[in-house]
């Protein structure tokens, strides 16, 4: 748990810009989506993680909330935020950006020091701003494909390149650190962890209502998840190719293939490989593509993914 702790915080924070990418190539038709071949697996997952988070873990980061004060909740953020600068500064070295792992490293003292062990955020006021990073987008500079795309029970989204952060960035991780090297009754141990996931958790409660009204959750966030990644890839900035190509559109190709069309396509594909006619894999309607949810649930081409993209050199 504590490796994909990070990950999921940049996720719930990037959630809406993920979906303003797939605004960006919503003016085009993309194909029918075929990148997703362990869609049907991946569906019962998803379920699963939904149906404990809103039995489970939903009630308890609203208990959270209930009991802290927004300023309570940044501190505590903050401090979490400040243990994971580590394992940002190994990916770094690794994706040899020596002036960022200088930069975090640099953050990490300011804050663990003169910010009360990170309790406080003074390295943003003195221009040394966050950049965190993981294993995930190191082996993306490496050259490593990015695999089909992957939902495990409780962790959620990743892909079969991306799951490989969770082992190693745990190792660099304090929390996983301290998990390993103490033995508690009761497994405390993993209390602290526990206790940055429930603040993980409450801060992505206001971001429920734009999942539950999504047309299709699980395509939703789905592409959400890959887009964020590929902003990530690019250090927030991804050329207008890489979206074209994670969407499947292109503003030199012929968009003008007949929308009913594409829509068949698609049910065919999902009918075939997903769930066998499910609702949910079913494609949305055109009305709705110009909302953020149904945007970002946007085909991408078939065989398209982020790993095509020629990546950025290190810096």
């Amino acid at each position: 748990m504590p490796a994909t702790r990070r990950g999921r915080a940049r996720f719930a924070k990037s959630l809406l810009l993920a979906g303003f990418a797939g605004v960006l190539a919503a003016c085009a038709v993309a194909p029918p989506r075929t990148d997703d071949p362990l869609q049907k697996f991946n569906r019962k997952v998803f379920a699963f993680n939904q149906t404990a988070d809103k039995v489970a873990i939903r009630p308890i980061a609203k208990g959270y909330v209930k009991v802290t004060g927004p300023k309570e909740r940044v501190l505590i953020s903050n401090f979490f935020d400040n243990l994971g600068s580590p394992v940002t500064v190994i990916n770094d070295l690794l994706q040899g950006r020596p002036g960022p792992a200088l930069e975090t490293t640099g953050r990490f003292v300011v804050n663990s020091t003169v910010g009360f062990l990170g309790f406080f955020n003074p390295a943003s006021d003195m221009k040394l701003p966050a950049q965190p990073t993981d294993f995930g987008v190191t082996l993306a500079h490496w050259g490593v494909p990015e695999g089909p795309y992957l939902v495990l029970p409780f962790i959620g989204p990743t892909t079969l390149r991306d799951v490989w952060r969770l082992p190693v960035d745990s190792y660099f991780d304090p929390l996983g650190w301290y998990a390993r090297t103490h033995f508690f009754a009761w497994h405390a141990q993993y209390l602290p962890s526990a206790a940055y996931l429930i603040t993980l958790r409450a801060s992505a409660l206001p971001l429920d209502p734009m999942l539950d009204s999504a047309y299709d959750p699980y395509a939703f966030m789905r592409d959400a998840y890959r887009q964020h990644r590929l902003f990530e890839i690019y250090y927030g900035n991804p050329p207008l190719s890489a979206i074209d190509l994670l969407q499947g559109t292109s503003s030199n190709a012929d968009n003008s293939q007949d929308i009913d069309q594409l829509l068949q396509q698609q049910r065919q594909y999902e009918k075939i490989h997903a769930t066998g006619g499910h609702p949910a894999s079913r494609a949305a309607p055109p009305s709705s593509a110009a909302t953020p949810a149904a945007a970002s649930s946007a085909p991408a081409a078939s065989g398209g993914s982020v790993h095509a993209v020629p990546l950025p050199t290190g810096s």
